[in-house]
């Protein structure tokens, strides 16, 4: 019995090897698109296209998974400021309830979803938001009183309006998605959650 586990360990001490050291060569990256191509298929909204075109943040923050230097997260967040498109009429605010529907929506852009259905914004899964919601993650800051405590200055408009847009051009590599810039929410939603986090009305805000 001893003997199979020393031999198993061993075959799996020269396969990781041997993968390190692929991936030494460089071959890693070449090797993992040849299976993803083999491998998978475009699928309602899942398309390859999506999987495997990435832009120039998506290529740096691939070759910078965890810490990346200071000039290549200031190049990522010039860039991708240059990307945030204001309100076509200038108008930041939608309806707040309509708001809450895409936040509480966790659908969109699956295989399983129609193509040119409506995407949510899953914004409960990483934030707290309103405080009649108990069910929330903790990877983003609460938003709990965002308005409340911030105001509605067009600074905080052009802000809040940006972050959501396109998270990345105040934080390299951001978790949080590009909603407006990949096109995952409408300006239409965008407005509607800019309303949830801004109306004085809003639950967020009592």
């Amino acid at each position: 019995m001893k003997l199979k586990k020393t031999g198993l360990l061993l075959v799996s001490g020269v396969f990781l090897a041997g993968c390190a050291a692929m991936a030494t060569q460089g071959d890693g990256n070449d090797l993992a698109m040849k299976m993803l191509k083999e491998d998978f298929r475009s699928k309602g909204p899942a398309t390859m296209e999506r999987m495997l075109n990435q832009d120039e943040a998506q290529k740096l923050c691939s070759e910078y998974p965890t810490e990346r230097p200071k000039e290549v997260a200031a190049r990522i967040e010039a860039t991708q400021m240059k990307n945030i498109k204001l309100p076509s009429d200038g108008k930041y605010l939608g309806k707040w309830q309509e708001g809450e529907k895409v936040a509480q929506n966790g659908r969109g852009m699956q295989s399983s979803d129609q193509v040119g259905g409506v995407n949510g914004g899953n914004c409960y899964a990483c934030h707290q938001i309103s405080k009649q919601e108990i069910s929330y993650g903790n990877i983003g800051p609460s938003l709990y009183n965002y308005g409340k405590l911030r105001g509605q200055s067009d600074a905080i408009m052009q802000y809040t309006w940006g972050k959501i847009y396109n998270s990345q051009a105040y934080t390299a590599c951001s978790n949080m998605p590009r909603f407006g810039h990949a096109g995952i929410l409408t300006e239409g939603q965008l407005k509607d959650v800019m309303a949830l986090l801004m109306d004085p009305a809003s639950p967020v805000n009592k």
